[in-house]
């Protein structure tokens, strides 16, 4: 989905950027060919690169980092592409931490913000207006009953925490458990819930939030080649067979025996992501967290999906995460991919649980919001008319499958994991003992990677893992590209180890 953009009067510009652009993927050795797109970016005319960098550091919260040796200063972006102050072009396979759903400036979401922009920006939900309902009505006709009350807020740490506060509300409960390795927010009453030390500060949090034990088939205690719910398993052996996995049940056991020690005889809730997100696309063995839900209701808690990163049809099967699972939860919480990089996000659950919170008053100023209502229904738009769930699970499938061909001839790829566009990398010394690749050799590869033009996140407790989850438009064509790169550098990898 590339279109032709070009201002005469700019064509030197172009052609200079184009020039740039041969010149730079010549200097890197690889035979990787990008695909063509005739988009061209419009002409860069902000601060220069070593101003925005002095900008950065005395201006903006050092809190947050940017990636790579040299931070990239991006101007423009399309689809699956990223184009940089220089002109260069990168394939995004991070899509802005799983945020870019539909595509960069997708077209019709553009479109459609920019119509609404020249109506009304915002007027609080104390007021009707027609873009809150419709969006409702559109969003929560795509799940399941009784799922069809929705309350409207701006980021996943803010539904997160709400969903916490609706849980507790409701039950009258407090304690709430979470599997480690699980990324729910930053907020301070969030940060119980996530469970990965670099986002922890030493501050009082998680007063109620009780920690069980991840059930992750690579690198956890048990699991093999027949436990999760993906095109590509884990290279490591066990007692499993096909249709009776032993590794959950020793999963369940220790989240029983969590039950049994850490928290009282009855619980607010249990939070999980149906993938991990942060911690690297780790999956849980099939009918955890079927049998992990029933356990939670028999002691009278809600069960809270955090679909912010699965969610919209990023798994490929299914539109949400948790019905890959066969669950279906009390409370959905959405962010991310909702908006393609508009800041919105949403709580779903049953007018039961909603009611709870209508005992009091409980406001949000920008949830709900005209113009993010309407970037919402033109996001599902997309993804429909662009037939983007399928295109998730083909290219998602065929992804997974081409990144698991490197596992052979390279002995620090350790696992390849996921399901549709919901991918990880884990990279590791050895396959024997799984410990994570050392950072100075994982950050060389993902160096590389970006020096032909390959943009990758990270993840995971070491941050070992390669997180690929790209806007959901990226084709077949784009793969072998992002596949070549990732082969060649990990070539390099080895070549480098062979040196010393």
């Amino acid at each position: 989905m590339c279109s032709l953009h070009i201002d005469v009067s700019q064509f030197s510009y172009y052609f200079t950027v184009a020039f740039r652009q041969q010149k730079w993927k010549s200097s890197v050795s690889t035979q990787a060919k990008m695909p063509p797109c005739n988009f061209v970016p419009e002409k860069y005319e902000s601060y220069p690169y070593e101003r925005i960098q002095k900008i950065r550091e005395q201006n903006i919260a050092p809190s947050l980092r940017t990636y790579y040796k040299k931070p990239l200063l991006l101007h423009q972006g399309h689809m699956q592409w990223l184009f940089d102050h220089e002109g260069r072009r990168y394939l995004d396979l991070f899509a802005g931490i799983v945020t870019v759903s539909v595509g960069h400036c997708h077209p019709k979401v553009t479109m459609a913000t920019q119509k609404q922009l020249a109506r009304l920006w915002h007027t609080t939900n104390i007021y009707m207006y027609p873009a809150i309902h419709e969006y409702a009505e559109k969003l929560t006709s795509l799940f399941p009953d009784p799922l069809k009350v929705v309350y409207f807020t701006n980021s996943g740490s803010e539904a997160n925490d709400l969903a916490m506060f609706m849980a507790r509300l409701h039950t009258r409960n407090f304690d709430i458990i979470c599997l480690r390795g699980g990324y729910h927010g930053g907020s301070p009453y969030t940060l119980g819930l996530t469970s990965l030390t670099p986002y922890k500060h030493g501050v009082a949090n998680g007063f109620g939030c009780t920690t069980t034990m991840l059930p992750d088939v690579f690198r956890g205690p048990w699991g093999g080649s027949h436990c999760r719910d993906s095109p590509v398993q884990t290279v490591r052996k066990c007692s499993c067979t096909e249709g009776e996995c032993h590794a959950k049940d020793q999963y369940i056991e220790q989240f029983k025996d969590t039950l049994n020690t850490s928290v009282p005889k009855t619980v607010a809730g249990f939070i999980a992501e149906p993938i991990q997100g942060v911690n690297g696309a780790v999956q849980y063995p099939r009918n955890f967290l079927k049998e992990a839900y029933q356990l939670i209701r028999e002691r009278g808690g809600l069960c809270i999906s955090d679909e912010v990163q699965t969610g919209f049809g990023r798994t490929g099967s299914h539109f949400w995460g948790f019905q890959t699972h066969g669950v279906v939860p009390d409370i959905v919480t959405l962010a991310k991919g909702i908006g393609n990089g508009f800041p919105m996000a949403a709580v779903v659950t049953t007018k039961e649980i909603a009611s709870s919170l209508a005992q009091n008053l409980h406001f949000n100023t920008f949830g709900g919001n005209p113009l993010a209502c309407v970037v919402g229904a033109a996001v599902l738009d997309a993804i429909e008319e662009d037939g983007l769930q399928k295109n998730s699970e083909d290219v998602g499938t065929y992804m997974l499958l081409e990144l698991a061909k490197l596992r052979d001839p390279f002995e620090i790829v350790g696992d390849v994991r996921g399901k549709g566009l919901m991918i990880g990398v884990e990279m590791v010394t050895d396959k024997d003992s799984r410990r994570p690749l050392p950072a100075e050799e994982i950050n060389q590869i993902w160096e590389d990677c970006k020096d032909m033009g390959v943009l990758i996140g990270r993840g995971g407790l070491y941050s070992q893992t390669f997180r690929i989850k790209p806007p959901m438009c990226i084709t077949k064509r784009d793969v072998d590209f992002a596949v070549e790169v990732l082969h060649t550098a990990l070539q390099r990898h080895v070549a480098r180890a062979t040196a010393k």
